[in-house]
């Protein structure tokens, strides 16, 4: 397993959940492109470190607090690591709570990509895997 590819997606999560979205931007390639999920209200992709955060912004400011919590050990696959999370969400309405695959790219220590999924068995697939 390609530990430091690990540790950046895991160093992600860490700044997500602690709101740091300065240390996050640090995490992600300038080129970086982001696939949201398929239905997600902005369709994408996402291209460049500035488009990425700016969503990631946009998700952020519509909820008083999220995070995402990782519920399965990260998958390596090469320069890539798949990651199953639970995502928590709390606004003004309901709270919302959904589980999501990301298939993460990574390169020179930084996100490059990041594609996710609703559903587990699609990411396996794209990851070249199967469940």
């Amino acid at each position: 397993m390609s530990r430091e590819n690990v540790e950046v997606v895991l160093a992600g999560y860490e700044a997500w959940n602690a709101g740091d979205m300065e240390t996050y931007g640090k995490l992600l390639h300038p080129n970086v492109i982001m696939r949201p999920p398929e239905g997600w209200p902005e369709q994408g992709p996402f291209v460049g470190r500035e488009a990425v955060l700016r969503e990631f912004k946009q998700v952020r400011d519509t909820w008083e607090a999220d995070a995402a919590e990782p519920i399965s050990e990260p998958i390596d696959v090469g320069d890539k690591v798949l990651m199953r999370f639970h995502w928590r969400l709390k606004g003004q309405g309901p709270d919302a709570s959904t589980e999501l695959t990301c298939l993460y790219t990574v390169r020179d220590g930084k996100h490059l990509s990041f594609e996710f999924f609703w559903d587990h068995a699609k990411a396996l697939k794209a990851a070249g895997l199967e469940e």
